[in-house]
């Protein structure tokens, strides 16, 4: 019944497009709320309520489209026929859309683009929608026609071909289009001069296809091809006269000619291959048989002393490169090395170049074992009685077994009392290099009263006192072996019982 009153009271009929809507109130209405009626509208004309979010189209340029209501534009309620859009075609400004008409487009009735029962927004924005059919490429060139064309007349371009791949210079300029691009074909055009001017080849293809190395854009018919500076190979010396076939022997097309001195000097190789291809390093294009390799300033091994007079042959007996020689003395002198390897491959630590056996020096310092005291003043041989020097023991009682009057009760490691300085000097602190102090009774005592078994390597000694005062126990070990809880090092018979 109420849907009734609201129809009863409708001031008239809404437009044919709102006509299904007509008895459904609230499709367009709230009650007791008017602001919220565009809402309503914009939730039906979703394309307007993108455009006013989007800011975009006609909608969306509006000024305070947020704040201006569908009603004050687009009054309803006048009959079927009512045409509440009310728009002007003569004057509307085309600017307020996102097609800003410029040019010969501004000429073009409405109906050229905006199609009878499409909405003004459908109509096409892009060249190729509306001059598809005018386009002289068949769509080779893709749909920018903006990046040629523009809107001041569809049958003018203008086109920086610099921009491309291929930069029109010289004679290109003014060569048309249609002579590189056949049949409006754009796309993998070649760009090879080969390809258009195959027929001018004087050379019949024999240097390729590259014929901007010689010839340039200007003036086919001159080259400027220089050997120095168009190439890698630049002609020094008898090169400079030698004619272009004694190199290129075959077509520059099939055959690159080799850049290396062997390739054509391979006749004139003395060394017969064995010091490689590098011709350059020791010989120049001004004369072949002479010489100019300087090994003091080329190599990492100056000739110097008895080497500067060696023939090259007498260290480079191989394959220069495949065999490459090592800079260490013994790869030439293993078999003069007394040491047999000993000593490493660092034979220019003792010997010289000058003879190898003249001034040898040698610092005993950088060894495991530093000369000090009456050391420094030994004869080698006193400790190394061949050259196999690394077979030299260095612990002291290896030289001094016979020296030794404790005959090993006190260790091998003499170092601890004795010093290089003299074997007689000595000075040991019980207390201080043990961890048993002598104290009382132990304090007047000998080494060997204690020390009585040899021993090898470090002194170790027990700390028990029945090690040593077994034969003094009248409890016969009943009361264990830490005798300290009774009796005490200044007098063994002094007892003191703790409970």
């Amino acid at each position: 019944m109420a849907l009734d009153i609201e129809t009863l009271l409708m001031p008239g009929e809404v437009i044919q497009g709102h006509a299904k809507l007509e008895s459904e109130c609230s499709k367009c209405h709230s009650r007791f709320s008017k602001k919220t009626q565009s809402q309503l509208c914009l939730d039906c004309h979703e394309d307007i309520d993108r455009d006013i979010r989007k800011a975009s189209g006609y909608h969306g340029r509006i000024e305070n489209i947020a704040t201006t209501s569908c009603k004050s534009c687009h009054s309803e309620h006048l009959g079927r026929d009512a045409d509440i859009v009310r728009l002007d075609p003569l004057a509307f400004d085309h600017r307020h859309t996102d097609f800003h008409l410029e040019g010969a487009h501004m000429n073009v009735a409405c109906s050229a683009c905006h199609k009878q029962g499409k909405k003004f927004s459908e109509a096409a924005s892009t060249c190729n929608r509306c001059h598809g059919k005018q386009d002289p490429h068949h769509g080779n060139l893709g749909n920018e026609c903006q990046s040629c064309h523009t809107v001041k007349s569809w049958k003018k371009f203008d086109y920086d071909h610099d921009k491309t791949d291929f930069p029109l210079h010289g004679a290109h300029r003014s060569t048309a289009c249609s002579s590189c691009h056949i049949n409006e074909k754009y796309k993998d055009t070649t760009s090879s001069c080969q390809a258009c001017h195959a027929l001018d080849d004087v050379h019949n293809g024999a240097n390729g296809p590259k014929c901007a190395e010689c010839h340039n854009e200007s003036k086919w018919s001159e080259s400027e091809f220089d050997h120095d500076r168009d190439t890698d190979f630049r002609l020094r010396g008898r090169h400079a006269k030698v004619r272009c076939e004694a190199c290129h022997k075959d077509p520059v097309k099939d055959k690159k000619p080799s850049s290396t001195c062997v390739s054509c000097h391979r006749g004139d190789d003395a060394h017969h291959g064995r010091y490689g291809k590098k011709c350059q390093t020791c010989h120049n294009a001004t004369q072949w048989k002479k010489s100019h390799f300087d090994h003091q300033r080329n190599t990492d091994f100056p000739l110097q002393g008895k080497h500067e007079k060696l023939l090259c042959n007498a260290c480079h007996r191989g394959d220069m490169y495949k065999d490459e020689l090592s800079v260490e003395c013994v790869s030439c002198h293993r078999t003069d090395d007394v040491h047999n390897g000993q000593e490493g491959k660092q034979c220019q630590r003792c010997h010289q170049a000058s003879g190898w056996d003249e001034g040898i020096v040698f610092d005993h310092d950088l060894t495991r074992f530093p000369l000090l005291g009456l050391h420094a003043t030994a004869p080698c041989e006193e400790c190394h009685l061949s050259a196999a020097f690394r077979d030299t023991d260095l612990e002291c009682i290896s030289c001094h077994e016979n020296d030794d009057e404790h005959k090993g009760t006190l260790g091998t490691e003499c170092q601890e009392c004795h010093n290089p300085n003299a074997w007689s000097v000595w000075i040991f602190d019980h207390n201080k290099q043990t961890d048993y102090e002598l104290l009382g009774a132990h304090a007047e005592l000998r080494c060997n009263d204690c020390h009585k078994r040899p021993v090898k390597g470090p002194l170790k000694q027990s700390q028990q006192c029945n090690a040593c005062h077994r034969q003094d126990d009248i409890h016969q070990g009943h009361f264990g072996s830490d005798c300290s809880r009774c009796h005490n090092s200044e007098d063994f018979r002094d007892v003191q019982i703790k409970h």
